[in-house]
C-alpha cells in the first residue's frame, strides 16, 4: 500500500496576523493540504473575517474545528451549519459525544450546505478513555465511527499519539481505501506517523511546532523528507 501524506497546519493562536503570515510562508508546499482554524481565532476575530484573511493568501481548504463541535442538541445543527457556510469554511470537524441523534442532525445539516464532514471520537491526550482513567467508554468511540460511516462520512479524526488504539478502532470495519484520516498530535505531542502503516490516506495536523518554528517552510521540507522514508 502506497502511503499518501498531507499536512494541515493548525492555526491555534489568537494572533490573526501571525496565522496569516504562517499560511503565506508554507502555502506553496504541495505537502500542505489546507489549514485548520479553531475557537481561538473564531471567537477572537469571527469566522468570516478569519477565513477572508486566510483566503487573501491561500485557496486551499479551510477546516473549522470547534473543539468539540457536535456536542449540543440536534436542533442546533442548522445554526452551526449556517455559520460554517456563511463563514466560508470548507470542512468541519465534529466530535459527536452527545449521541446518535445529534450526530445525524449535524452531519445532515453540514452536508446540505456542502460542508465536508470529518468525525472524531478519540483524542490525543491521556485520561480520555475509561481504559486510560477518563470519562469516555472505549466502546463508545467504535460506535461513533460505525454510526458516522452509516451516515456517509468518509473522513475521520484519529490521534497520532495512539497508534494501538487507532488500529484497534479501525480493525472493526472495512474502510474504503480512499477513506481520509486526519491526525492531530504531530510535533509537540510526539506523534509518530511511521506507526500508522494501516492507513493509506493520512493527513497530519501540526500546531505549536510549526507555529513556533524559526523557518516554517524549512520545517515542512524537513518533515517531507522524513515522510518520504515511510513505506
Amino acid at each position: 500500500m502506497k502511503k499518501i501524506f498531507r499536512v494541515i497546519p493548525s492555526l491555534d493562536c489568537t494572533d490573526l496576523d501571525r496565522a496569516v503570515k504562517l499560511v503565506g510562508q508554507v502555502d506553496r508546499s504541495e505537502l500542505v493540504y489546507g489549514y485548520k482554524i479553531g475557537f481561538a481565532l473564531g471567537l477572537a476575530f469571527g469566522i468570516p473575517a478569519t477565513v477572508r484573511a486566510i483566503r487573501a493568501v491561500s485557496s486551499k481548504p479551510i477546516i473549522y474545528d470547534h473543539q468539540k463541535g457536535g456536542t449540543d442538541i440536534p436542533d442546533t445543527a442548522p445554526l452551526f451549519a449556517d455559520v460554517m457556510s456563511k463563514g466560508g469554511v470548507d470542512e468541519a470537524i465534529l466530535f459527536p459525544l452527545t449521541g446518535p441523534e445529534t450526530m445525524k442532525a449535524w452531519i445532515a445539516a453540514l452536508k446540505e450546505r456542502s460542508i465536508k464532514v470529518i468525525v472524531g471520537s478519540i483524542m490525543t491526550h491521556k485520561g480520555y478513555l475509561m481504559s486510560e482513567g477518563g470519562f469516555i467508554p472505549d466502546a463508545a468511540v467504535k460506535t461513533i465511527f460505525e454510526t458516522a460511516r452509516k451516515e456517509g462520512v468518509n473522513s475521520f479524526v484519529v490521534p497520532l499519539t495512539k497508534p494501538e488504539k487507532t488500529e484497534e478502532l479501525l480493525s472493526h470495519g472495512n474502510f474504503d481505501p480512499d477513506t481520509e484520516f486526519y491526525s492531530p498530535g504531530l510535533g509537540h505531542q510526539k506523534g509518530d506517523a511511521a506507526r500508522f502503516g494501516f492507513i493509506k490516506r493520512h493527513y497530519l495536523i501540526v500546531g505549536r511546532s510549526l507555529l513556533n518554528a524559526d523557518d516554517p517552510m524549512k520545517w515542512i521540507q524537513s518533515l517531507e523528507k522524513d515522510l518520504n522514508t515511510i513505506v
